[in-house]
């Protein structure tokens, strides 16, 4: 007998039989306190699945797949009387072990074929999600519906309809790019799902600081106005709301880095540094606020998660973005450089991610000089922190709005000086 050539197979018979023990010993010690033959499965029979599948995938070529099919039909019979009476005994309707073994000859029949490393893979993976069921179903009773939603509804965008859209420009200037367009809304809405689901994980009861930080990665307007209410409702915690507010003003400068990065690196190098700097000392604003008012007031109590982005606000955000992406060179082509800052300002009063992507891929096509670029996303930003410091005056009062003010003041002052700089450079 040749040794060395019946290796090859050994090594994967080891492997197939690997994987069973890999399931199994998840599968048998899940069902540990069980009497020995009181368990439908458990390590041997596992390890024997395995093996089983890898023997029944090497068998010569002249078989075909009629062995595995054959084994996999058979196992499948016999785990169905196996559930039944389960059933009856047991009354749990569980498919998981029955499943998971079916999987076990499978990936042992994968590892026999020679995806040794495939196999093993997948097995760690299987034995992981078997063991984390306690955790995932727990993860399952913490999501709300429009949650559940706001995630298909997000998969619509990305995995349906983005991969479909063309790419290329039509329209006024060729400013409308299907793909370009759409591929901005799906960015937004992950982003404020993402800052969503952060609050509903962390729970913002467990500080006002923390809803500021993780609202304003989903929108900072509308961290700001929760915010402001609470103050309102309760004057005790202004000076801490303050933090909050502060807190989700300088996430949105990183998400605003974020968004160039994404579209045109190449205007960071300009502007990066500037919104980095503004947001940091803006987080440090609020949390140096935060340390100082936490001693003078209670911090918890509930705040209400910012809602995540809908398919109708996706939309809506989508259509905003188009008309951006048509007066922005329109404007230029119009009134020059005065018309785009004009339009900056005034779309800022509203909303700051579109005109930011706008002016973002008109500097990448070439369209837009970096100082005219960095100086319209300059008087975007300052009209978007202005509407929001009138809503923390307004909504959370005088005292709010007022530490609000100077804390944007001061973090505006340094981000200005350090585009100057930049430009000059």
């Amino acid at each position: 007998m040749d040794i060395a050539a019946s290796l090859p197979d050994a090594l994967s018979l080891a492997a197939s039989l690997a994987v069973g023990l890999l399931i199994g010993l998840e599968r048998g010690w899940h069902k540990r306190e069980l009497s020995e033959g009181g368990r439908v499965a458990g390590l041997r029979t596992f390890a024997l699945t395995g093996l089983l599948g890898g023997l029944l995938a090497s068998l010569p070529d002249a078989f075909g797949g009629w062995p595995l099919f054959s084994g996999f039909l058979g196992l499948s019979l016999l785990l169905a009387v196996a559930y039944r009476e389960d059933v009856r005994i047991s009354r749990d309707l569980s498919i998981t072990t029955a499943v998971a073994m079916l999987t076990t000859l499978v990936l042992g029949a994968l590892a026999a074929r020679g995806a040794i490393a495939l196999a093993l893979a997948a097995a760690v993976i299987v034995a992981i999600l078997l063991d984390l069921k306690p955790t995932l179903h727990g993860w399952l009773r913490l999501i709300e519906h429009r949650e559940l939603t706001a995630a298909l509804q997000l998969l619509v965008l990305s995995v349906v309809i983005l991969p479909n859209l063309p790419n290329a420009g039509f329209g006024p200037y060729g400013a409308l790019n299907p793909y370009a367009l759409w591929w901005a809304v799906v960015l937004i809405a992950g982003l404020s799902l993402a800052g969503h689901l952060a609050m509903r994980l962390t729970g913002s009861e467990r500080g006002i600081l923390w809803t500021g930080i993780l609202g304003g990665l989903a929108s900072s307007t509308a961290a700001t106005v929760a915010l402001a209410r609470r103050a309102r409702e309760q004057p005790s915690l202004a000076g801490i709301t303050v933090a909050g507010i502060l807190a989700a003003c300088g996430v949105m400068f990183f998400r605003m880095a974020i968004l160039i990065g994404m579209i045109q690196p190449a205007l960071l190098q300009t502007f990066g540094l500037a919104l980095s700097l503004t947001g940091l000392v803006l987080l440090l604003l609020s949390v140096w606020t935060w340390h100082r008012q936490s001693r003078m007031a209670p911090l918890d109590g509930s705040i209400a998660p910012i809602k995540p982005f809908d398919l109708g606000t996706a939309l809506g955000f989508g259509v905003f973005l188009a008309m951006m992406a048509i007066l922005v060179p329109a404007a230029k082509q119009w009134f020059g450089a005065s018309g785009i800052y004009l339009l900056s300002a005034i779309s800022g009063l509203a909303d700051v991610d579109a005109i930011v992507i706008s002016l973002a891929r008109m500097h990448a096509s070439d369209g837009l000089t970096t100082a005219t670029a960095v100086i319209a996303l300059g008087l975007a930003t300052l009209s978007n922190m202005m509407v929001k410091a009138a809503i923390a005056w307004t909504t959370g009062g005088t005292a709010v709005g007022w530490q609000v003010c100077k804390g944007y003041a001061l973090a505006m002052l340094i981000g200005t000086i350090v585009v100057l700089v930049s430009i000059a450079a």
